[in-house]
């Protein structure tokens, strides 16, 4: 019977036979977390013979020579999980995957319930808490976050939202807080991680009460900071990524001349959606009523679309809205 692991290694040098085009089409139906472990095995898989491929699937005899071993160099790994994700959301998982086995202990990190991994890291110093949690997924981060105390969990995220790097000193630095986990290779260059997206996209999962505690722990020590923060996390557009029985619930705690206001400065098709989950009379005043308001102050527009966001936090909360989360797995925002 094939392990986990030795599976994850057949196809991580089924993916390198198959070459960047082709494999960016299988990665295009995974899940971030999927990618990553392919990705690192990918990274860190020595040159392989040939003789190797073919048990695995011999069909795939035409796509290879007799010329040198099958081997996947940092280009050609960057290069598929960019054709398949996307630059954004590849550009997150590349340099986790190129660190190689520098963050592999933090792997076991992802396997265990919030509560204790919060535990087990909650008593390190918080900059290597940060560093921590910049290389796990961002939900799994937010849940973490909810089991510190006020105070950690303030000092943690600023930590994260003023990191602009993890240096290889940092992942040896890990390497002590997580118990001799990592193995101490180093790599030759800083990966970019942390930094304000970062802390926005943990806060996003982490609630409005422990939010609103981050955000003004943030403005206290620097306000054009905590406003960069803010820019980043779930905004208005992103109600298009929820379902529509889920509009339809936040439409029934929507005020109309709030959301009239909010969608002056809406996209033509986040509109669309909105209209499309009510009844065609109230469709159709809405757009009447849209079409006879005069001009608005977009800071007017922006303070009512702040509070629909509210809103649906709340909902979000309480388990009646769901929406697909930034890294691509189902979840509440």
């Amino acid at each position: 019977m094939t392990t986990p692991e030795e599976g994850t290694e057949k196809a991580a040098l089924l993916l390198l036979t198959l070459g960047p085009n082709e494999a960016s089409e299988v990665l295009k139906h995974l899940g971030p977390r999927e990618v990553q472990r392919l990705g690192m095995a990918m990274a860190s898989m020595p040159a392989q013979p040939r003789s190797k491929v073919a048990p695995i699937l011999e069909e795939l005899d035409a796509h290879f020579g007799k010329g040198s071993p099958i081997h996947g160099d940092e280009a050609q790994i960057r290069e598929m999980l960019t054709k398949a994700l996307g630059d954004e959301r590849a550009a997150h998982i590349i340099s986790r995957v190129l660190q190689g086995s520098d963050t592999a202990g933090i792997e076991s990190l992802k396997w265990m319930d919030a509560a204790t991994a919060a535990d087990l890291i909650k008593n390190e110093h918080p900059q290597i808490i940060a560093t921590i949690l910049v290389h796990l997924e961002f939900d799994q981060a937010g849940e973490i976050v909810k089991h510190f105390t006020d105070r950690l969990r303030n000092d943690v995220m600023l930590r994260i939202a003023t990191l602009d790097g993890v240096q290889p000193t940092a992942l040896r630095e890990l390497n002590e807080a997580l118990a001799r986990m990592l193995s101490g290779a180093s790599t030759t260059k800083k990966a970019s991680m942390g930094g304000v997206r970062h802390a926005a996209e943990i806060l996003n999962f982490v609630g409005s009460g422990a939010e609103t505690s981050v955000i003004d722990n943030v403005r206290d020590y620097d306000p054009d900071l905590a406003q960069k923060i803010l820019d980043e996390m779930f905004v208005f557009e992103n109600l298009l990524d929820i379902d529509d029985r889920g509009i339809q619930t936040i439409l029934r705690e929507v005020q109309s001349d709030s959301l009239i206001i909010a969608l002056k400065g809406a996209a033509p098709d986040l509109r669309e959606k909105i209209f499309k989950n009510m009844s065609s009379r109230a469709a159709d005043m809405m757009r009447e009523d849209l079409e006879a308001k005069g001009p608005v102050r977009l800071s007017e527009v922006e303070a009512e679309q702040k509070e629909i966001l509210k809103i649906v936090r709340r909902l979000a909360e309480e388990g009646q809205v769901m929406m697909a989360s930034k890294g691509g797995d189902d979840g509440f925002i």
